[in-house]
């Protein structure tokens, strides 16, 4: 099994390349930061997490820009998102972000998607929370459509254009794997259709783990990797492998560079523990 981190990365937290080097350091595999545009001032809809929304959500980077300079700190860190707002997001703008990080970090990009949860900053892109589904999906077979074929077209309800050209192409074959987040069933429909890597939450039990790796190979999707994303301290590193995840990332809180280095020294430590 692999290791990683799951993280905001802000202007108030390590800097994203000291951040990828100490990972590299201290044998993580996975780095996977998170998105927002903005945060509406004026939010209705409620955080997951309760309470007051943490200020990081205010504060986060523009993850393609960030796992740049993590790339040009790392040769061997896997560089992810966990996940990108591909619904408000324009897809040749995104096409074209992740096919030049995955060619400029050698081919170490995961492209991992979820609908997101902030109606609010959703709206504020001209999305409509409730088509942000079948928004999503479209876009990410357009995505697919633009990466491999040299004058892309795509026809559906919500995305349209004619024939386009646009490269660079990404280092991977035939793309960067396209991980998709959530559990519910219309997220499990999108994993089977357009995902190479699904990105449960750490709380999903381990029942469901197994019933959808076995509903994966029913499927004849059994090819779909597993990354268990926002571990803890108190997480079982041996149930998660039993279970058949392939990737366990740890929830790192955004802090400034000592906080972090010393909080990672404990998640290494903690691995090393689980692994002997």
């Amino acid at each position: 099994m692999k290791f990683g981190v799951n993280t905001f990365v802000t202007d108030e937290s390590i800097r994203p390349d000291a951040l990828g080097r100490a990972l590299e350091e201290r044998g993580f595999e996975t780095l996977l930061v998170t998105e927002h545009s903005h945060i509406p001032v004026n939010r209705e809809t409620p955080w997951s997490g309760g309470g007051e929304l943490p200020r990081e959500y205010h504060r986060t980077y523009d993850p393609f820009v960030a796992l740049a300079i993590a790339s040009a700190a790392t040769s061997t860190l896997t560089l992810g998102t966990a996940v990108a707002l591909l619904a408000q997001r324009d897809v040749f703008q995104t096409a074209k972000e992740v096919a030049t990080l995955d060619v400029l970090s050698g081919g170490r990009v995961l492209f991992g998607v979820g609908v997101g949860w902030n109606r609010e900053e959703m709206r504020n892109h001209g999305v409509e929370p409730r088509r942000r589904g079948p928004l999503l999906n479209e876009k990410l077979a357009a995505l697919k459509a633009i990466w491999t074929t040299d004058e892309a077209e795509f026809h559906g309800e919500h995305v349209d254009f004619d024939p386009v050209f646009s490269w660079p192409k990404p280092a991977q074959r035939p793309h960067p794997p396209i991980a998709v987040g959530g559990e519910s069933p219309a997220a499990l429909d999108r994993l089977v259709r357009y995902g190479d890597e699904w990105l449960p939450r750490a709380k999903t039990p381990v029942d469901e783990l197994r019933r959808v790796s076995s509903w994966l190979a029913d499927q004849g999707r059994a090819d779909v990797r597993t990354t268990l994303c926002g571990a803890t301290l108190d997480s079982d590193l041996a149930v998660c492998a039993e279970a058949g995840v392939d990737r366990v990332t740890f929830t790192l809180p955004p802090s400034p560079e000592r906080e972090t280095l010393q909080y990672l020294d404990k998640l290494a430590a903690y691995v090393e523990r689980q692994k002997s």
